[in-house]
């Protein structure tokens, strides 16, 4: 579980870096600088639990299992802004997004969010003998 939990913070800090420093371009950066925070380390880390969730889900569709685990982003990302901006400490700030809620979710970014949560449990399967997609 602790290796799983450092796994999923590790490709969650890395994902978001590419995302962020994809979205530099947007601003006319060349230089694709991506950022983070020490505080998304742990709020990733949680994306272990999908791998005993999808234990459970396998013989659901594809489709029903990404829905399940956008819920469950959307749950974790409400959650610990909402506790982090209660403390003055949330690096993210949807206000300005048109899609947002509370300025802590943005519901435009479901489709990444999606695809986030099945491949986590790709990542979290492999070596098992559970299928997935």
């Amino acid at each position: 579980m602790k290796n799983q939990f450092l796994l999923c913070g590790g490709i969650g800090w890395c994902l978001e870096i590419l995302w962020t420093g994809l979205h530099s371009l947007q601003k006319g950066e060349s230089t694709l600088c991506g950022t983070s925070s020490i505080w998304m380390f742990p709020i990733y880390g949680l994306a272990f639990v999908i791998g005993p969730i999808s234990q459970h889900l396998t013989r659901l569709p594809f489709f029903l299992r990404g829905t399940l685990y956008t819920a469950g982003i959307y749950f974790i990302e409400y959650t610990s802004g909402t506790l982090l901006r209660h403390f003055h400490a949330c690096p993210w700030d949807y206000s300005n997004s048109r899609c947002h809620y509370k300025g802590l979710i943005r519901l435009d970014y479901a489709p990444l969010w999606f695809c986030t949560g099945l491949f986590y449990e790709k990542v979290l399967n492999i070596g098992t003998n559970r299928e997935s997609f």
